[in-house]
């Protein structure tokens, strides 16, 4: 082997990135973002490996990326799957709490890798979920959410002492998903 086989290492890596995101059917804007691919090449890929093949499942969706924070607390449901979401964020490596729940992107990680682990995050969420509420691109909304915009952090449950999601501009109620799922079945 020679030396300058290494080269093409993290072309390798950032191409198996890009096929993997496409199969998760993400927006080449955020592709682009993970592997610094420029438009272009990314809808080649998908012409390539994805857009020839007869039983094709895999949609390209058009347009930004959704940003509306609503969707991961506006029922118990997608609160309950946003929590875990998030939770696999921070086993996944690719997201940390402080003790305040305020979260930030893990140190040392560059484009790439925060690229796989949501990756391997999604998937987890996908085995946990099989019809889950969340797409690739919304769980890229959440992983933003919590990092980037901060507007949402974890919050302990007041009645099991567990962690959920909440927005951080909104009144807590102090009590997770979870919770409040039970408490409706007991009053019913």
């Amino acid at each position: 082997m020679r030396i300058t086989d290494h080269r093409y290492n993290g072309e390798i890596e950032r191409f198996n990135l890009a096929v993997r995101m496409i199969g998760h059917e993400a927006r080449t804007g955020t592709i682009r973002k993970c592997t610094g691919f420029t438009e272009d090449r990314i809808r080649k890929i998908y012409g390539s490996y994805f857009k020839s093949n007869a039983d094709n499942v895999i949609k390209r969706r058009r347009g930004k990326s959704p940003t509306q924070v609503s969707i991961f607390i506006n029922t118990n449901k997608h609160q309950f799957e946003s929590t875990v979401l998030a939770c696999l964020f921070v086993m996944c490596g690719v997201v940390a709490f402080d003790t305040k729940g305020m979260p930030s992107t893990t140190c040392g990680l560059d484009k790439v890798g925060v690229g796989q682990r949501l990756c391997e995050a999604f998937e987890r969420y996908r085995q946990l979920h099989p019809n889950p509420n969340f797409t690739f691109e919304k769980a890229w909304g959440l992983f933003n959410a919590l990092t980037q915009a901060n507007e949402l952090i974890l919050s302990n449950c007041e009645s099991c002492n567990g962690k959920y999601i909440h927005d951080r501009y909104a009144l807590n109620y102090h009590f997770c998903a979870s919770c409040e799922l039970l408490d409706a079945a007991v009053r019913m």
